[in-house]
Parts: structure tokens; sequence; C-alpha cells
């Protein structure tokens, strides 16, 4: 009988997961020290700049095996075609329906679109514990994003523009699940998280190029707007996608989008003590819901055996528990094909 004590699985890709969602929720605040740049320069600039930055990171790792990511070049076109529509639809969402309204529609509708996928993509049957746990965050967001902002007056937009912002936020929320799990379908593959992130992200910063070349003027006026551009590319988008790829190793796709409506709660506080906005009670009662649902979207901490009890090695996302069972992943090219190899875990 083996003696050796066990310890505890942390769930690094969770917190990970987190760390990043933290990061994006400050763009909305940041947003509001450049009045005059248009969504769409907001958008090209925070993940086109930031897309760039992470393939240059990554230089060295897409390098080292570029065989096994033009086997891919289906799957990584998708998911770059998606990360480039994806921030041109969530800031034109937010600016045709309001920013309650398009934050709820774009973010809240990740977590439902990465499990549809996740299911006819993979067969991946749906768990009670996700379903309840998305529904919980999803319901508390709503709450959160509704009641904690008020009409806008005689200004607020006509019923032709909410339904196109409302559009525009299924189709945001639609690409955030598909290039989420187009990452992770790439990582299962046996190419490293780092590669994966930046090859995507990369190829979808350059699709952005020309919006931003169109769009980009406003953000040269003052150096307060070059300021918020250069931090929406290196801080929330840079960083905290550099943290997302890392949690997409250990946790399924539909896991990560679900635990990112934390986003929603660290935009709301910002609001409150940055902005200036006022949070009704109900607000804070979505927040809190939101936060809840963490606790049961995260992987559950078990007890792993000490080396001398593991049979053989397996992968992070085996243990992580995550609301969908993630992907089996393949059998990585080159060298990593020897036993033992746990490609999730190269960049770690």
């Amino acid at each position: 009988m083996n003696s050796t004590p066990r310890r505890p699985a942390l769930p690094w890709g969770a917190l990970s997961v987190v760390a990043a969602s933290v990061l994006w929720g400050t763009t909305g605040t940041a947003a509001t020290f450049a009045p005059d740049v248009s969504p769409l320069a907001i958008g090209a600039v925070a993940m086109g700049a930031g897309g760039l930055l992470q393939a240059l990171y990554a230089a060295r790792h897409i390098a080292s095996r570029p065989a096994g990511l033009f086997r891919r070049w289906r799957l990584v076109l998708l998911g770059a075609a998606a990360v480039a529509v994806y921030p041109l639809a969530f800031y034109s969402s937010m600016h045709l329906s309001g920013v309650a309204v398009g934050t709820v529609v774009s973010i809240g509708s990740a977590p439902i679109a990465a499990a549809l996928i996740e299911r006819a993509a993979d067969r991946n049957p749906l768990r009670r514990r996700w379903i309840a746990g998305a529904m919980l965050g999803v319901g508390g967001a709503a709450l959160l994003s509704f009641v904690g902002h008020g009409p806008a007056g005689p200004a607020a937009p006509d019923s032709w523009t909410t339904t196109a912002g409302v559009a525009l936020g299924l189709l945001a929320g639609s690409t955030y699940a598909l290039y989420s799990w187009a990452a992770h379908r790439l990582i299962g593959d046996g190419v490293t998280p780092r590669a994966a992130m930046g090859t995507v992200f990369g190829l979808g910063g350059l699709f952005l190029m020309p919006v931003l070349a169109l769009t980009g003027g406003p953000l040269l006026a003052s150096w307060s707007t070059v300021g918020v551009g250069a931090y929406m590319a290196v801080v929330p988008m840079f960083a905290g996608y550099l943290l997302f790829g890392w949690g997409l190793a250990r946790v399924g796709a539909s896991t990560a989008t679900g635990i990112s409506l934390l986003e929603t709660v660290v935009a709301a506080v910002l609001a409150v003590f940055v902005v200036g906005e006022r949070l009704p009670a109900l607000g804070w009662l979505g927040a809190a819901a939101v936060l809840a649902s963490l606790f049961i979207l995260a992987p559950r901490t078990r007890a792993v055996p000490g080396p001398a009890a593991i049979p053989g090695p397996r992968s992070p996302a085996a243990l992580s528990g995550g609301g969908l069972p993630p992907r089996a992943p393949v059998q990585p090219d080159g060298a990593q094909q020897q036993a033992g190899a746990q490609p999730q875990q190269q960049d770690s």
C-alpha cells in the first residue's frame, strides 16, 4: 500500500481564467477616457494590437512546430476569423443597444454558445452541474447589467438600433465561444498553448489592421487616447489572453467562458468606484450570483496521489472537472509522441 501523502490539485486553469476576466473587466472603464473614439477603433486596437503582441511573444513556439499548425490550418483560420469579428461586434453592440444590453447579451450568451459548439463538434454531453452554474451566472449577469444602468432618457436607442445591437451581441458571444473552442481544440491536438494562442490571435490581429487604419485616427488625437489604446492592447488583451490561453489548456472552453462572466462584476465595481455610477441593491445581488456561479463552474479541488501511486501520465484537462468534459487530446507531433508527454503543460 502506498504511503505517499496526497497533495491537493489546485484549479490553476480556472484561476487563470478568473485573472483574465478581472483584466477584461477594466476595458469599459478605460474606454470612458476616450469618448471620441469609435467602437470599431477601440475593438481594432485592443484585439488587433494585442493579437500581434501575442504572436511576437509566441514566435519561438510557433516556429518550432509549423507543420502541426499547417495541418490544422482550417481550425486556425476559423479561430482567427472569430478573433477579428468578436471585438467589432462586441463594442458595436454596446454602442447601438447600450452598455447594459450589449454586455449581458455578448458575455451572457458565450457560455451557452460554447456548450452548443462542444456538444455539436466534440459530442460532449451537458452536465447538470455546468447547466446550473451557467444559468446562475447568466441570470446574475443579466440582473447586474440591467439594474446597474438607468435608462438613457430621450436619447435612448430606438427599437431598430436596439435589435441590431442585440444581434451583434449574439454574434460577439458566438465568436468569443468559437475562438475559445478553436484554441482549446488546437491545444488538445498537441499544439502548445502559447503557439495556439499566438497563431490564432496574431492572424486575427492582422485581419483587424485594415479596420484600425480606417478608423483609428482619433486614437492619435491626444496622449490620453494614445494611452487608452496602449493600455487596452497590452494589459487586458495581451496579458489577459496569455492567462486565458494558459487556462484553456486545463479547462474546457465552455467552463472558461462561464467563468469569464466575472468580467461583468469587475466592470460594475469599477463603474461604481472609478466612473462614479451607482449600483442598486439588485445589482449587488446579481454580482453575488455571478460570484456564486464561479464555485459551481470552476474545477473541484481533489486529492492527487503521490508520484509512486500514479500509474501513468494524465493531462491537466483530465483533472479539470469542468462543466463539459474536455476533448481527449490526440498524440502531438514529433518528439512529444513519446510516452508520458503532456502537451498541455509545455508552457507552464
